[in-house]
């Protein structure tokens, strides 16, 4: 088992260098005079090649613009920075960072180590990953129970979470919400010849992961408040 190394889980991630090559946000200057030029040194043209090929030679620490800082040797290390990294924009669960650091060839061991102590922090958190994306999806894109475990499963999100996440989401719930897509959609497929209509409305409920029959039952009954024959859509949806 690799040594479990003495780090802070919320070390900040170090801050890069300025435009110029100077020192990042985080420096604070001391509050001296500002050097004169000849204090300063020589210019960059009178450096020349020479200056520029030793500032690389150095391994980046002069700060070079788009430059970043040497990644660890150790593998814990190494893979607590590429979480970190991969964490600062947004949530990822167990199985996306696991599948990060096989690509970058961190060793199993390590890597488990890591992700356990993130995991033991709060950092890594697959439940309310769940809980968060199922709520989020199903306002935004109108996904059913059936589409969201999808896309979790995708994700490596263990079944029993799946189950307890989309539980949230009860059928009243999911009834609304295709009445709601329906009702948009309808608008767009006027002009249609009915057969067509009702496969372009069915069709949408389907690909968001709603099941069959309520699909068309929600599609029968915004139809019949439009207007549409109840005994003309007998003819191609059954009386749900």
């Amino acid at each position: 088992m690799t040594r479990r190394t003495d780090w802070p889980v919320h070390a900040e991630i170090p801050e890069r260098a300025g435009r110029d090559g100077g020192p990042g946000p985080g420096f604070q200057d001391s509050g001296g005079p500002a050097p004169s030029r000849a204090e300063a040194g020589p210019s960059r043209t009178s450096r020349g090649i020479r200056g520029d090929r030793e500032a690389r030679d150095e391994g980046g620490r002069c700060g070079g613009r788009g430059e970043r800082p040497p990644e660890p040797k150790d593998p814990v290390e190494r893979a607590r920075a590429i979480c970190l990294r991969l964490l600062t924009g947004t949530p990822r669960t167990r199985q996306q960072l696991a599948e990060a650091l096989k690509k970058r060839e961190i060793p199993d061991e390590a890597a488990e180590e890591v992700l356990a102590r993130f995991e033991d922090v709060g950092l890594i958190d697959d439940s309310a990953f769940a809980e968060a994306w199922v709520e989020s999806r199903h306002h935004s894109r109108g996904l059913a129970r059936r589409a969201l475990a999808r896309e979790l499963r995708t994700k490596g999100v263990d079944s029993a979470v799946i189950d307890e996440a989309v539980g949230m989401l009860d059928s009243e719930q999911e009834e609304e919400t295709a009445r709601a897509l329906v009702e948009r959609k309808l608008r767009s497929t006027r002009g249609l010849d009915r057969d067509r209509r009702l496969r372009r409305l069915a069709g949408m409920l389907a690909r968001k992961g709603y099941p069959e029959g309520l699909a068309l039952r929600v599609v029968r009954r915004a139809l019949e408040e439009e207007g549409e024959d109840p005994e003309i859509l007998d003819e191609h949806l059954p009386d749900l």
